[in-house]
Parts: C-alpha cells; structure tokens; sequence
C-alpha cells in the first residue's frame, strides 16, 4: 500500500508527459517510467541510511522543496505550449526526452519517499531491500500505464495537454504543500 500511495504523484506526472506525446514512443514511456521507478526506490533508501538523526531537518522542509519543484516544471510547460512554435513543441516531443527535466521531476515526486524512508528506519517489519524493490516496480509499472493512458487522450488534444500537463503539476505540488501545512486533510 506504502508503494502505491508513493507511486501516485509520479503516476499523474507521467500521466501528463504522455499527454504530451504526439505519437506513443514505447522506449520513451519506458525512460519515462525508470526515472520515476529507480528515483522512487532510491530515495527511501537514502531516508533509510540517514534515519531519524536528520528528520527534523527534512520533514519540515520536503513539502516545500516538492511544491517549488514541480511548480517550476509545470510553470515552464505551460510557458512552453503559449511561446514555442508549433513545429518546434511537434519536434521535441516526438524524438527527444528532456532528461534534465525528467531528473528534477524524478526528484520532486520522490521526495516524500525520503521522508517515508527515514520513518521506514523505525518502524519497517521487513526488509529494506524488499521495500524499495516493491516501490520502485509499483511505480515503474504505473508510470508506464500513466504515459500510455497520458498519450491516448493527448493525441487528440495537441498543445492544450502541455497546458493541462502543467497545470497538474502546479496542483500536485500545491496539495503535497497544502496536506504538510495541514491545510488539507
């Protein structure tokens, strides 16, 4: 369930990068869905290995990092879809991956794994390398299916899905900073 509930951000994530896609491109979904999976299984591992020394450093701070993370990238797609040319943003996403973007997006939708790391170190009642393998396949696999099923609906609405895309990714990032804040329940 643990692996799950942390594979949903990068679900929707890559739910959108597949809306994105003009045309389905099986080793880019592939791409796609081993940055979120390995991210995702690295990072409550690292929590593991840092424990509960550093967790009133994290814990107050993740959401804020994941919030401004993925505010930017969602920002940046929707500057992107109002201010490239149409055969440029055609090009682009047909036959290359923006693997900076993809790290940082990694990133942003892992850092709740760290934190669940560091808990992990506490209260785990199995093996942490059973864990993090469950983790990063669950998310793996629905990662996949989030830019299958991303593409699907993004072929016929072009440029307005790197819109939606972002716009997304600004709501994720609001709600991970708006759950930490108590805000929301």
């Amino acid at each position: 369930m643990v692996a799950i509930g942390l594979s949903m951000d990068a679900f929707a994530v890559a739910l959108c990068k597949g809306l994105g896609m003009k045309k389905l491109n099986l080793v880019h979904a592939a791409v796609i869905a081993l940055f979120f999976g390995v991210f995702q299984s690295i990072m409550p591992l690292i929590g593991w290995f840092l424990g509960t020394q550093f967790e009133a450093i994290i814990t107050p701070i993740d959401h804020w990092i994941a919030f401004v993370l993925l505010g930017y990238i969602g920002g940046k797609m929707i500057w992107d879809a109002f201010h490239e040319k149409d055969d440029e943003l055609d090009c682009k996403i047909e036959q290359t991956l923006n693997y900076k973007e993809l790290f940082v997006l990694a990133i942003a939708t892992s850092i709740d794994a760290l934190a669940v790391g560091i808990t992990l170190s506490a209260f785990i009642t199995t093996s942490i390398g059973v864990a993090v393998t469950l983790i990063g396949v669950i998310t793996f696999a629905l990662s996949f299916v989030g830019v299958w099923i991303g593409n699907k609906f993004g072929t016929r609405f072009q440029k307005k899905t790197e819109v939606f895309g972002g716009v997304v990714l600004i709501l994720i990032g609001t709600k991970v900073l708006l759950e930490h804040l108590k805000i929301l329940g």
